[in-house]
């Protein structure tokens, strides 16, 4: 058999099939090796020459002084740089250096939430195992992992971690926990048995050891076939580096708003220039006007106010164990649509828990979950007087312990163990009285465990009682006899058809089905050293156990109200299909079952439209989780994925918002957006709910100063063409003092505020879909228009009753403060009247709109704000106008909202 370079990595490999399906001696043969002598050290440093080390390619970290300059890649940033150059040009010293302040503001917060992010490439590298145990040269040696190479013959025990992808080709009980790669919650047993075709998933690769997984029971002996970026882990790292992260949703809502405003701005400075060459107005007179101009129509405060609103909607996520690593992932929350989540630890408690034992004529419901001891045993029926010999063998043939209400050792020898406290066994005491003579371990060619005991049998004769539990079939086969209220029966076909239906029941209702037996054996002829296996026939059945890792208690009632909030819920498993769509049914997650593979088969047009009738996709390999992301997007949705492994990294990157468990692996927490510190399914739930309504305030403040720009383009337009005030109606301080003071205030104030009724009962946003709805362009259009008027009307007043342009502007400036108090009010909610009472539910906008309507009186009357702002004192009857102007402002908005509301048939 030939050998080729042509794989993943430049990682050599057979022709044909993957080595999961050649016989152990095809593969040494095919590497040229022999297992008992291993490579020659020339051979092996050959090898590393042509294929390199065995390690992951590390990602590059771009400077610190790339990164900064980076954040001015956004249009609001080169806005902000461009007016403060043009400030500078025409000695605006004040303005440029608030300008350039806010800019430097903006890049170092944007520097900050990116330095959180660590690479998820680099905490792959950081995983990988230092040494190796291999044969070379006929001798066992040591050596750093790196230099593993393809053909090398490498030891593992319980405690190493596999350093490379291998061929198993000895094994003695050995079980390796895959979990981080495969998502499989119990470790996997492995052999050495040839497995056919078509290619399996890696969790079904029986006879391969995986890089990066660690040996937990038994010993082997595997033939390295791949290294570094050849293996699966090598595999997921090359996915990782080809998927983008997405832009969030209102990062890009905020790009196209800087350029619809900006544009504006352009085409009113060209008029504005146009029309002053045009009446012979001076260059420098002009610049300040198109300075003006630059700073009313820039949202200054917006990426301070966003950040800060996101910010505290951070914090208040991790409080509650949702901590979020990128501040606009707090936003792409409220458009989740479709939530991909795992099963085991999110959607479950993450611990085995017995929850039914059947005798050969008795049968028991358990009640309690996890590994809480409370609990108790409901006899369902039968007429046995106890359920203690039935689960005896759970007890005895077990190597765990309950040390302070907690387990140490096998999960599912807890769960059993956790059976026998609440059945009312002492533990320890019946052990002491069962004296372990000898053990036969679990091993995935036998599939059952056994220990030999010194022990009394009922006549009072020494004898060498075997416990045995393991899977039902290898259990079944050995049996001759049944344990049944304290007598033994044959086991007969009819019992054998009998369990055969239950393990069948239960399979299907998704639990793990374990069997017990005991058999008695006569000490003279019992040999501790000898062949045990041989003595695991003609047993004793006493029972059946299911077993199964419950929902979590407040799990299901979150998947409800994900439901209700028109969210998708899947569940993405590397566990199987049928404990998946069991699970499911408790959570009310609607849908077929399909597995992985099947989905990955089908044409891309299937996948599409089957996907909403899914609800279930168990065995996925990374690749699968992505490729259901991916065409969940396609169908518009915003995907959150869930996960915690190595494995789960690819998805979690490519989704619009990446969740990793607190409990999993840093690869997965490095590409993830959010880490959840509870692994709680709930949570994720919570978190969406406060997206959304940390979104819906956003989007209150969005619509006001959308409102504020509209305005303060048209002010100046409008003060261009009919030469109202020299075409500059307000100055830079007071644009400024409207920004910061006013706009930033009502910024925070609208962004705390309450949540909008019913709010989860909404769909969430399309994806794609603008900020800019048609509703909200008429409102800030014919609002701003009004305020416009308004502003203009006032300013032209003042020139013409009160004999003073600068009177008209403090007027003007005035009014317009006022006008932005009632538009804060308004911006709350597009149709509901702010002629009720629950306009002034929020203490934050009632403060704030206090204090704004002092300032406003303030402006023109304190001599320090009328030098600052360059206002001019007003009466009574002056500042009477304008709340006038905002008393109009008000009534023509409630007629607005009045008309929306009609043709809404609301």
């Amino acid at each position: 058999m030939t050998v080729r370079s042509d794989s993943v990595g430049g990682q050599p490999r057979p022709s044909g099939s993957g080595w999961y399906t050649r016989a152990p001696e095809e593969v040494v043969a095919a590497f040229g090796v022999d297992p008992a002598v291993g490579l020659s050290a020339a051979r092996a440093a050959e090898l590393l020459t042509t294929h390199g080390p065995n390690s992951l390619p590390e990602e590059k970290r771009t400077p610190a002084w790339r990164r900064f300059f980076k954040q001015y890649r956004s249009y609001m940033q080169i806005v902000l740089v461009a007016a403060a150059v043009v400030s500078l040009l025409i000695e605006e010293w004040t303005t440029a250096i608030l300008l350039i302040v806010l800019t430097l503001l903006n890049a170092v917060v944007g520097l900050r939430q990116e330095g959180k992010a660590e690479s998820a490439m680099n905490a792959l590298q950081s995983m990988m195992k230092a040494t190796a145990r291999v044969r070379r040269d006929g001798t066992e040696a040591e050596i750093p992992a790196e230099q593993l190479v393809v053909g090398d013959i490498v030891l593992i025990a319980a405690g190493d971690q596999v350093a490379a992808d291998g061929r198993i080709i000895e094994a003695s009980a050995l079980q390796i926990d895959e979990s981080a790669l495969t998502g499989e919650s119990v470790p996997a047993s492995k052999d050495a048995r040839t497995l056919p075709g078509p290619r399996p998933a890696p969790g079904d690769q029986t006879n391969m050891a995986f890089m990066n997984t660690p040996v937990t029971h038994g010993s082997g002996v595997f033939v390295v076939t791949a290294t570094g970026a050849g293996t699966e882990v090598g595999k997921i790292s090359g996915m990782l580096s080809a998927t983008e992260k997405e832009v969030p949703p209102l990062t890009k809502e905020l790009d196209t708003l800087t350029l619809w405003i900006t544009g504006a701005a352009g085409l009113t400075m060209i008029v504005m220039f146009a029309l002053g060459r045009q009446r012979d107005q001076a260059w420098d007179v002009l610049f300040v006007s198109a300075v003006s101009l630059a700073i009313a129509a820039i949202p200054e405060a917006l990426p301070t106010v966003t950040q800060a609103i996101l910010s505290v909607g951070s914090l208040n996520l991790a409080k509650r164990n949702a901590i979020v690593k990128e501040l606009p992932s707090v936003e792409t929350l409220a458009f989740t649509s479709a939530i991909n989540s795992d099963k085991t630890g999110t959607l479950t408690m993450n611990q085995m828990t017995a929850v039914e034992v059947v005798s050969p004529t008795d049968r028991y419901t358990v009640s309690g979950t996890g590994y809480g001891l409370d609990g108790k045993i409901h006899h369902a029926a039968g007429s046995s007087a106890g359920i203690e010999d039935a689960i005896l063998p759970y007890v005895v043939a077990s190597d765990a312990k309950l040390v302070d209400g907690e387990v140490v050792g096998d999960p599912t020898e807890g769960a059993l163990l956790v059976l026998a406290h609440k059945a009312g066994l002492d533990i320890e005491a019946t052990r002491e009285g069962l004296p372990r003579l000898a053990t036969l371990p679990f091993d995935p060619d036998y599939k059952l465990m056994a220990t030999f005991n010194s022990a009394v049998d009922p006549s009072g004769r020494q004898v060498v009682r075997c416990f045995v539990k393991g899977a039902v079939p290898a259990v079944v086969a050995r049996a001759a006899t049944a344990l049944a209220a304290g007598e033994t029966i044959p086991w007969d076909a009819e019992l054998v058809s009998r369990a055969e239906a239950q393990t069948e029941r239960m399979g299907g209702e998704g639990r793990r089905v374990m069997a017990a037996a005991t058999r008695d054996l006569d000490p003279a002829g019992f040999d501790p050293d000898g062949d045990l296996l041989a003595h695991v026939t003609e047993l004793r059945m006493t029972s059946l156990v299911g077993m199964v890792d419950p929902p979590r208690e407040d799990a299901r009632a979150a998947v409800a109200g994900a439901q209700a909030g028109h969210i998708r819920v899947r569940m993405v498993t590397g566990d199987d299909v049928t404990t998946g769509a069991a699970i499911a049914r408790q959570l009310g997650i609607p849908g077929e079952a399909v597995l992985g593979t099947d989905f990955a088969a089908m044409s891309e047009d299937e996948q599409r439209a089957r996907i909403d009738g899914i609800g279930v996709v168990g065995r996925v390999a990374p690749e699968h989780k992505v490729l259901l992301a991916n065409t969940l997007k396609k169908k518009g949705d915003v995907v959150a994925m869930t996960g915690d492994g190595v494995n789960d990294a690819p998805a979690i990157k490519a989704a619009d918002i990446g969740i990793a468990m607190g409990s999993g692996t840093d690869v997965a927490k490095n590409a993830g957006r959010m880490i959840l510190s509870d692994d709680n399914f709930a949570t994720i739930v919570y978190a969406v709910e406060q997206g959304r309504r940390i979104y819906d305030n956003l989007t209150k403040y969005i619509r006001f100063v959308l409102l504020l720009l509209v305005t303060f383009v048209l002010t100046f337009l409008g003060a261009t063409v009919f030469n109202i005030a020299a075409g500059e109606p307000f100055t830079p301080p007071q644009v400024l003092w409207i920004h910061f003071v006013v706009n930033a205030s009502f910024g925070f104030a609208l962004g705390f505020d309450r949540e909008s009724p019913g709010l989860m009962r909404r769909r969430p946003r399309p994806r794609g879909e603008s900020v800019l709805t048609r509703p909200v362009l008429v409102t800030v259009g014919v609002g701003g228009l009004a305020i416009t008027v308004i502003l203009l009307g006032l300013i032209q007043l003042g020139q013409a009753h009160f004999g003073s342009v600068r009177t008209g502007q403090s007027i003007a400036f005035t009014a317009f403060a006022l006008c932005l108090i009632v538009a804060a009010f308004e911006c709350r909610s597009e149709t509901d009247s702010v002629l009720t009472t629950s306009t002034f539910d929020s203490k934050q906008m009632n403060w704030v709109a206090l204090a704004q309507f002092v300032l406003a009186v303030l402006v023109t009357q304190m001599d320090g704000f009328r030098r600052i702002l360059g206002t001019t004192q007003i009466d009574a009857r002056q500042f009477g106008w304008a709340l006038l102007a905002a008393l109009a402002l008000l009534l023509l908005w409630e007629l607005g909202k009045l008309l929306a509301r009609r043709s809404r048939g609301t």
